[in-house]
């Protein structure tokens, strides 16, 4: 398969992660992974599917076929930040990821709150002041309702 086993390595690598936690990633073994790395094996279609999703990579350039990748740009921001959520998530104990989602959950509801105030701003049928509407916001951006 080309290069794959090191371009495979290389971004594994420079994501922090060991082979153990690529392997929990994409759903095989550890020595499976190995193996990808040192080209005593090769994935079948659906694994390499998996990896340059975890990756947002193409096939191609994680076979070695390119030397770059096509991202589309909207994309990288939000799938780094995915990721790096995600890495944070798992290191937190049970206890803080508790914690998390339960503020994720505040921040969620709040949004939603914070929409409807926005979408009844917009009708038609109501005399809105901008005062009124900067007040509504300020009660929805007040942190410490949250607390």
């Amino acid at each position: 398969m080309g290069n794959f086993q090191n371009v495979f390595r290389q971004l594994r690598l420079s994501s922090n992660l060991t082979q153990n936690e690529m392997a929990e990633k994409i759903g095989i073994s550890r020595s499976t992974i190995g193996m990808y790395e040192t080209g005593a094996r090769e994935p079948d279609f659906e694994t390499l599917e998996k990896i340059a999703d975890y990756f947002n990579v193409d096939t191609d350039f994680l076979l070695g076929r390119t030397s770059q990748t096509t991202l589309l740009p909207e994309t990288i921001g939000a799938y780094s930040k995915t990721r790096e959520l995600t890495a944070v998530y798992e290191q937190l104990s049970p206890h803080n990821q508790g914690k998390v989602l339960t503020y994720s959950k505040s921040l969620l509801s709040a949004q939603q709150m914070e929409e409807d105030v926005l979408a009844a701003h917009a009708r038609t049928d109501v005399e809105q002041t901008p005062e009124g509407v900067q007040h509504d916001l300020d009660i929805m951006n007040d942190d410490s309702m949250w607390d």
